[in-house]
């Protein structure tokens, strides 16, 4: 007994924001965690909210205000070779700042192995082990089809990304490639497995015959959600729609009050998408990395709708480049897309496949199985 407890492993998971794509991709990993080591010591923090209590509702507030008002602003900081170099210094004043913080998690919880799922915590605790010089392995998981510049560091042990391209980026940064791992997105365990068509279908009271759309705004319920929902509405096709609206409470109520000609179910923030997926032939949606990830894991066509410059401008270039999405600039085009999808059998097919060819459904429990080795 005494000498499991001493190989026991102490996993640290960080990432930012408690409602984001990072926090469900540390999620997964704790959940791919769980399942092949059910004794492991995991703590997950969100490490914005440890350093910088007080600035993170506001950071927060900032970032969602300038993806809605003023995207052009988030087109320009995102990934600038100027911007990084600009900032390079700010960001060392930072990291030294909150250093003494990190120090007081290491020494209270003893970490064997760090995981980022967002660069900003891979950063402090990449800059972290210079300054105090720890030899803990770090490992950065990339949460989206392409990296930006901010993801770089030369003590980072290890990063997990989605494709190819990733990893060519990350090479061109000054990564080793032998110290980039080609793993996909991590999404929950649950979207590897299949579920029961009919039994979903049955409890949300849907016909199986009919096409599903499923239309989801990411966690936050963002973006035209409301004209897309009317657009397919007033399709005259025979369909049924899902819409889940994340924890966005005003989208949800706007929502009840609308009236439908089709059956349609509104859902809130949901811990079942896995299910919705599994039912529905499309999803018209934002195109975060998680969300892709899991309809891609799903065998479900992504329709994208006005992706914000940044993250989801690059995961729909790297969808469409794999024929694997279809992008729409306006959400009034969605009738158009949705018909010709369930028309054409052919495209359908050809769609479909080449979604499964780049789909990783077990990225979750394969690096987690990279974290248990090197820990």
């Amino acid at each position: 007994m005494l000498l499991y407890c001493i190989m026991r492993k102490n996993i640290l998971l960080a990432y930012i924001s408690d409602v984001s794509g990072h926090r469900s991709a540390a999620a997964a990993i704790e959940k791919a965690l769980k399942l092949i080591e059910p004794e492991a010591q995991i703590l997950s923090v969100n490490l914005f909210s440890y350093t910088n209590p007080y600035s993170e509702k506001f950071i927060n507030h900032l970032y969602t205000l300038v993806i809605k008002k003023m995207p052009q602003i988030w087109e320009y900081l995102y990934d600038n070779p100027k911007v990084v170099k600009s900032t390079e210094y700010v960001k060392n004043i930072i990291h030294k700042f909150n250093s003494k913080k990190l120090k007081k998690l290491f020494d209270e919880f003893n970490p064997d192995i760090i995981v980022c799922t967002q660069a900003f915590p891979c950063g402090m605790f990449a800059d972290f082990k210079k300054i105090y010089r720890y030899e803990t392995p770090l490992v950065g998981v990339v949460t989206d089809f392409f990296p930006h510049s901010y993801w770089a560091y030369p003590n980072v042990d290890y990063y997990t990304v989605a494709n190819e391209e990733s990893k060519r980026r990350l090479i061109e940064q000054g990564i080793d490639p032998k110290r980039i791992m080609l793993l996909g997105i991590p999404i929950d365990p649950k979207f590897s497995f299949a579920s029961d068509k009919a039994r979903i279908a049955k409890k949300i009271g849907f016909d199986l015959s009919v096409p599903i759309i499923l239309v989801m705004g990411g966690g936050q319920g963002l973006g035209p959600i409301k004209t897309i929902v009317r657009s397919l509405d007033s399709l005259k096709l025979d369909l049924q729609i899902i819409i889940a609206t994340g924890s966005n409470i005003k989208l949800y109520g706007e929502l009840r009050k609308m009236h439908f000609s089709k059956k349609h179910l509104i859902l809130g923030y949901v811990n079942n998408i896995n299910e919705l997926m599994e039912v529905s032939s499309v999803i018209v949606t934002k195109p975060g990395g998680l969300t892709i990830s899991e309809a891609l894991a799903k065998s479900v066509i992504p329709v994208i709708v006005r992706p914000i410059p940044g993250q989801e401008e690059n995961n729909t270039k790297f969808l469409l480049r794999n024929n694997a999405a279809f992008k729409i600039e306006n959400s009034e085009e969605v009738p158009g897309i949705i018909k010709r999808l369930l028309s054409d059998s052919k495209q359908f097919t050809e769609v479909m496949e080449n979604i499964k060819s780049i789909a990783k459904p077990r990225a979750a429990l394969d690096v987690a199985s990279l974290i248990l080795k090197n820990a």
